[in-house]
């Protein structure tokens, strides 16, 4: 089970999202929130109730699967039409999550004229399911008080204003839902019930800022019979462009905040960039030799989406980034036909895009210029086999480490030229980790990473000047396989010893390609697929899923890529060089600290630790999951 520990937060979300979902299917009108001055939380709703009857496999109540068992309950029915279709309880962990780090938990549920009552701690059942009274036949609902254990938290406090933006959202989300928090310990209360839900939301968030045009709002969903979607899949949007200050960018998958984004924000970008930039030349007004690219759009965008997907992947158990790669085309598709026909109807509108569009590519191409001026003399010739971007803006741009020439010249073809460079290395990069910096140079795959990247080797302590860096993220690419591991952690002792600020800063990261392609044939309304998996852990799991899905065992063709190399243009773009759909994992200390890190690489790198490495490996081998 994976959760937050900065802040109980995370974990009395998960109860709050629970009775929104009830909302969503709606059954429920209320949500009430309660701080507690003893620190617990009650989160009440008038949906259905929690069953409070035996589960007919189980035999044990229902209730206590939902809140001890994982990978239980009624929102595992991802079909169509199901009440919990479009839930955000994915993961099978839910609420019991928030059990198992609580204190103490109560419920009560009010469902077929009866109230029931159960208890438990430290996520055991201590109060058993009994009925406690009667009530009135229209009482529905369900309430539940946890009392989070401190223990598992950096503070036991829940940050307030985080939690009225949580609540506020679910309000925006579910018009006409009244969504109320009282504070206890201050007295205070506040109700939300936003009956123009995303409009008004958004209105009142920009305050007194001057919009461009008028809001751009829309919504579709896929409907019975859709060829490409699954019926109810789609999305609800506001955009608005405004002409200085700070943006507003909020977004949601089935109520759920995804607050690093995701791909249907992609789609919302790249719907609204190939309007605009369609609008754009079907009018001639791009002027001769300047390219819009979806940043120039989108740069003073500020949005509220709420998007429904049936099956959504997200990243990380607290969902707060979409990875579903049909989620780009889903809200692209309809928010670049809503947009077309919106721009065609108020053409000055979209003059006046167009205009700020322009403005901002001028801006950029003028920025680049004055980069590529400043770098123009002095500067060392840059290495025969880098195949540079366009670009010179290092806030865009990024280069691949890629492993061998052939896994290199599919990257050159399936690479965004705009912003994104290739340098292939042949075999694997020198140990430096015991290599004086005068002589770091004699080995050439060393000479040409550090010219290419316009940074010169320094040491821990050293003052560094980064103002050369020509690329903002450094990103190591290579095989999913032990040989792939292996230089993986030659770059990573490279940039370690040698380029410490590169990774203090955030620039250095470590691309994930995945090992097996799963070929997934259509079945009824739904399309053929092609899904990919990191591991066979990511693939067993997936496998378990199209089970569930009613996909037949053994109709599905499963390949494993042995090599960058056997990737296509189009399958190394997709999977681990398109920013909206790739898996990037950003390198930094960890717990350890940069000198925990130190004697780790020591150990594992240094010529004269061998018995210590020996040592090591006879304790942690047997933790090692190699593929040989």
């Amino acid at each position: 089970m994976y959760t937050r520990t900065d802040n109980p937060l995370h974990v009395v979300q998960e109860v709050i999202d629970n009775a929104a979902d009830e909302a969503l299917a709606g059954y429920g009108r209320h949500l009430r929130v309660t701080l507690h001055a003893d620190a617990s939380v009650t989160v009440d709703d008038d949906g259905r109730g929690i069953p409070v009857g035996l589960h007919p496999t189980e035999k044990v109540p229902v209730m206590e699967l939902v809140f001890a068992r994982l990978h239980a309950g009624g929102k595992f029915n991802k079909k169509a039409g199901a009440a919990y279709a479009f839930s955000g309880g994915l993961h099978g962990v839910g609420v019991s999550v928030t059990n198992a780090l609580a204190k103490r938990l109560e419920v009560r549920v009010w469902r077929g004229a009866g109230e029931y009552a159960m208890a438990f701690a430290g996520g055991e059942v201590v109060e058993p399911l009994r009925r406690i009274g009667a009530a009135p036949r229209h009482r529905t609902g369900t309430c539940v008080r946890v009392w989070p254990d401190a223990k598992y938290f950096d503070s036991a406090a829940i940050p307030i204003a985080d939690l009225v933006h949580v609540l506020r959202g679910k309000a925006v989300l579910l018009p006409g839902v009244t969504v109320s928090l009282t504070v206890e310990s201050s007295g205070k209360a506040q109700t939300w019930c936003y009956e123009d839900g995303l409009r008004g939301y958004l209105e009142a968030s920009l305050g007194d800022a001057d919009t461009i045009v008028p809001l751009f709002e829309g919504r579709q969903y896929a409907r019975a019979g859709d060829e490409a979607f699954a019926e109810g899949e789609g999305a609800q949007w506001v955009v608005a462009w405004t002409a200085e200050g700070a943006v507003v960018r909020e977004s949601y998958v089935n109520l759920i905040a995804t607050t690093a984004g995701g791909t249907h924000e992609a789609g919302l970008r790249e719907g609204l960039f190939v309007a605009v930039k369609t609008f754009a030349e079907q009018r001639g007004m791009l002027p001769k030799g300047l390219r819009l690219l979806p940043e120039d759009v989108f740069a003073r965008v500020s949005f509220v989406l709420s998007a429904k997907v049936l099956d959504p992947q997200f990243q990380g158990q607290i969902k707060e980034r979409l990875n579903s790669r049909d989620a780009v085309r889903l809200v692209g598709g309809y928010v670049k036909d809503t947009c077309d026909l919106w721009l065609a109807a108020h053409a000055d509108f979209g003059k006046s895009l167009v205009d700020l569009a322009v403005s901002q590519a001028q801006a950029r191409a003028r920025s680049s210029r004055k980069v590529e001026k400043r770098k123009s003399s002095g500067v060392a010739v840059l290495p025969g086999k880098l195949t540079d971007c366009e670009s010179s803006d290092p806030l865009q741009t990024e280069i691949f480490l890629v492993e061998g020439d052939s896994a290199g010249g599919s990257a050159k073809m399936g690479r965004d030229k705009a912003f994104q460079a290739i340098l292939p290395l042949r075999g694997k990069v020198l140990n430096s980790w015991e290599v004086e910096r005068d002589r770091l140079f004699i080995n050439n795959e060393i000479h040409d990473i550090a010219v290419a990247i316009g940074v010169d080797p320094h040491g821990a302590g050293d003052t560094v000047d980064l103002s050369g860096l020509r690329y903002g993220r450094i990103c190591i690419l290579s095989d999913a396989d032990v040989d792939g591991s292996h230089i993986q952690v030659l770059l990573l002792t490279l940039f370690f010893r040698h380029f410490p600020r590169l990774i203090e800063h955030g620039h250095v990261y470590v691309a994930r390609p995945p090992l097996f392609r799963v070929d997934v044939p259509a079945a009824g309304k739904r399309p053929a697929r092609k899904l990919y998996c990191l591991d066979q852990g990511e693939l067993d799991a997936l496998r378990e899923k199209l089970a569930g899905e009613g996909v037949r065992a053994g109709s599905c063709g499963i390949s494993r890529f042995k090599g960058l190399g056997e990737m296509s243009a189009e399958q190394l773009w997709e999977t681990t060089m398109n920013p909206d759909t790739r898996r990037l994992m950003p390198v930094h200390y960890g717990e350890p600290g940069a000198d925990g890190t130190r004697r780790v690489f020591e150990m594992l790198m240094g010529k004269a630790e061998s018995a210590q490495r020996r040592a090591w490996l006879e304790e942690k081998g047997n933790l090692a999951e190699v593929d040989i």
